[in-house]
């Protein structure tokens, strides 16, 4: 039997922009995906629909599986020849008891490679505006597990720790906090060092609350705090509202889901970014060329007799010229046709296939487009319309008279996955808003949401059609000025900015 191999992967802190390249690929190859409550939904969007999951939600004093039976796991698994992806959050040998996972690997001869994570206590200060280190202020960084087993007392040694002058960061110690600015207070530590407890760093729920060693537990009573979260404790600390810089873009504490297709998702996803969004990727909707396509296979016969080819959507434009490379069809038989699409989305897709559109409505919907083709063809001029099986009625009624193929070149199919669950997100209250592109994502995020209350679902849509789709559900809805992905964010920015 052969056996697999297992892969210790560190998630990061949260920030899906935070997993590494390696990370990522080593992911996207694995077979099996055994990960914890830790792991960012961002990061978790990026599990292949291919990869067999397991979830073992491991996080302080809430397991869902004991960790000598994850070892277990990822041996079994292994000895089965599976690729295995040990998905862990943060860094896997952070206090992430990878040295562990890797005790069994070793006795049964399991190959294994470590892969690390962007880790929290670095990472998280720096999100805040706190360098770990500073030479003006401590030359030291020392990392402590603040969870210690109910009924014990701490194996740590404050008094040295104190007497380091360095930076001290306790991960997994938010219910100690107050046992340990007290230990640290009566180890010597001046009452007046600066200390802080960071929320939720590089995500959405990103809180800071800087005080000192002594009035820190005061003031998390006062304004709260959720876990998973730090505590940071140093002269550095100081630092924060001088150096804070996440807190000042536009979309922090913006969580958006993009419910795209997943080919169509990384330019809104990485705007929405750059604006300091967090964003989950879960496609509501996937598209696939439809297998041996007889109506166009006719079409690609007789193109030299069309005279407009009319394209509804990046998706058909992309699909129309794979399928005409899959048969052998030399794009110089094109050279006489004259292009329309619905808008700058599919131009942009158009351009990157070597032709220039002719012609797009100033509103960009079927509606529009077809009313545009109407007026500027004349009734003997043969018209290409390759489009989603499912496209709406609108163009064709807009082109009665006209002599127009319309065929169906792809299908769409509503997506859903078990890693993040959208329906506690919007029913916390956890999600700003969703972003719609078509009528058909809203309908894919019902199908995949089925028992969520919709009208706390926030939509951000692309069109009139988009905005009547999910009306219809009674979500709030909100419709950006022009249908283009940066009127989209513009609009993400001002239903954040509104709440």
């Amino acid at each position: 039997m052969n056996k697999g191999k297992v892969w210790l992967v560190g998630a990061g802190p949260g920030d899906s922009a935070l997993f590494t390249l390696k990370g990522l690929s080593t992911l996207q190859q694995a077979d099996v995906v055994v990960y914890d409550s830790l792991v960012g939904a961002g990061v978790l969007t990026m599990i292949p629909k291919s990869a067999r999951t397991i979830n073992v939600g491991k996080r302080a004093n809430h397991h869902t599986m004991p960790q000598h039976e994850i070892n277990k796991v990822l041996l079994r698994e292994a000895m089965d020849g599976n690729k295995v992806v040990r998905l862990k959050g943060g860094d896997p040998f952070l206090f992430g008891r990878g040295g562990e996972e890797l005790e069994l690997l070793v006795e049964n001869d399991i190959p294994y490679e470590i892969i690390p994570g962007v880790t929290s206590p670095i990472s998280v200060p720096a999100y805040n505006g706190i360098p770990v280190t500073h030479r003006d202020y401590t030359s030291s960084l020392h990392i402590i597990t603040g969870h210690k087993r109910a009924g014990k007392e701490y194996d740590i040694n404050f008094k040295a720790l104190v007497e380091t002058n360095g930076t001290l960061v306790f991960l997994m110690g938010v219910s100690a906090m107050a046992d340990i600015c007290g230990a640290l207070l009566e180890n010597g530590m001046d009452p007046d060092m600066p200390a802080a407890i960071l929320q939720q760093g590089t995500t959405a729920g990103q809180k800071r609350i800087v005080a000192t060693v002594s009035t820190l537990v005061e003031e998390v009573a006062k304004k709260g705090i959720e876990t998973p979260a730090i505590i940071v404790v140093g002269k550095v600390c100081a630092l924060a509202d001088k150096f804070e810089w996440f807190e000042k873009m536009p979309l922090m504490g913006c969580k958006v889901l993009v419910t795209r297709p997943r080919e169509l998702q990384s330019v809104m996803s990485a705007k929405l970014r750059a604006q300091g969004a967090e964003v989950v990727e879960l496609p509501a909707i996937a598209t696939a060329a439809i297998e041996n396509n007889t109506a166009l296979q006719e079409a690609f016969k007789k193109l030299t007799e069309y005279q407009w080819i009319a394209f509804t959507s990046p998706t058909g434009v992309r699909i129309f010229f794979d399928e005409m490379l899959a048969c052998g069809i030399d794009n110089r038989k094109l050279g006489n046709v004259k292009f329309a699409v619905i808008g700058s989305g599919t131009a942009k897709a158009l351009k990157e296939r070597g032709f220039i559109a002719d012609l797009m409505p100033e509103v960009y919907d079927g509606a529009a487009l077809g009313a545009c083709l109407a007026q500027t063809a004349s009734k003997d001029e043969k018209i290409l319309l390759p489009r989603a099986s499912i496209g709406n009625r609108e163009v064709i009624e807009a082109l009665e008279g006209f002599q127009v193929d319309d065929i169906a070149t792809y299908d769409t199919t509503y997506e859903s996955q078990e890693f993040v669950d959208q329906v506690k997100l919007f029913e916390d209250g956890k999600m700003t808003c969703a972003v719609f592109t078509s009528a058909s994502t809203v309908k894919g995020f019902v199908e995949a949401t089925k028992g969520l209350d919709y009208t706390k679902v926030t939509a951000a849509c692309i069109g009139k059609q988009t905005k009547a789709a999910a009306d219809a559900y009674g979500m709030k809805t909100w419709m950006a000025k022009k249908a283009t992905i940066d009127s989209v964010v513009e609009l993400v920015e001002e239903i954040h900015a509104a709440k």
